[in-house]
């Protein structure tokens, strides 16, 4: 029973593919809580889709590693995507359409020149069971550093999630602390998404949070449940790819989704009753 739950301990990728569901994961949960709160899911979706010109300016640049390429136009392209989806000169879905579309389609010019698009289609998919020592290093730095930052702004983001025109009454920078938050999501959501995918990368972001705000009775609860089913669904997801050689990044997106089926289910027995 032991050998069927924990032989894979025994190969130092699926070990490495651990150590990343617990450094990843707690990041997705305590992104994903206010990602929901504020309706922003197609905006952390249309991020994921940026990733591609980041890639592809990685590449013109000569980068051997394109991860910081990713980022910084990451984060460039979240904070204009929010400065125009606030200026109410269009409509926040239509703003964000239009950005995910050009990010997918600059990307796209950029990876495809020569007909080279194929080399990178892992970043489509994701690979957790590729990351390296020196990779979950950096993200274990990202977590302390993001762990630091969320204690010292967590109300300031919570309150602008329910209110921002009461947050604004109560003193709170608005505009400032919106613009950190989304350049956040932008700088996780690229670290993480050579080892997730493009694909389902917003899908883990976003379904733990959802799950958990259906079982939840405060705001305590909330986040602690999307950290519990973020971890649960990770570990699981693993877990069960290992046991049947199957890629790692869709089954947790799967098992995640059936937690938040059952959580709203249950919710709406509870309703009903």
């Amino acid at each position: 029973m032991i050998d069927l739950f924990f032989d894979w301990w025994q190969y130092e990728f699926m070990r490495n593919a651990f150590f990343a569901v617990l450094l990843t994961m707690p990041l997705f949960s305590m992104l994903g809580t206010i990602v929901v709160n504020n309706g922003m899911a197609f905006f952390s979706d249309a991020l994921g889709h940026s990733s591609l010109t980041g890639v592809g300016i990685g590449i013109l640049l000569g980068l051997t590693d394109y991860t910081p390429a990713m980022v910084i136009f990451a984060v460039v392209f979240a904070l204009s995507m929010n400065r125009i989806r606030h200026s109410h000169i269009a409509s926040t879905d239509t703003v964000i359409g239009v950005f995910s579309a050009c990010g997918v389609a600059l990307g796209l010019v950029l990876l495809s020149r020569g007909g080279s698009f194929a080399r990178y289609q892992n970043i489509l998919i994701g690979d957790i069971l590729s990351i390296t020592k020196n990779e979950l290093i950096l993200l274990a730095i990202t977590l302390a550093v993001f762990l630091v930052a969320w204690l010292l702004c967590f109300n300031y983001f919570y309150a602008i999630s329910i209110s921002p025109s009461l947050a604004q009454s109560k003193g709170i920078r608005v505009k400032l602390f919106d613009n950190l938050f989304v350049a956040a999501v932008a700088v996780v959501v690229m670290l993480a998404i050579r080892w997730v995918g493009l694909l389902i990368v917003n899908s883990m972001l976003i379904l733990p949070a959802a799950a958990a705000r259906y079982f939840a009775r405060s705001a305590r609860e909330y986040h602690l449940a999307a950290l519990v089913f973020g971890l649960f669904s990770g570990m699981l997801g693993l877990w069960f790819s290992y046991r049947n050689a199957i890629a790692t990044g869709p089954v947790i997106v799967i098992i995640a989704a059936l937690l938040f089926f059952a959580s709203f289910c249950l919710r709406q027995k509870n309703q009903t009753e």
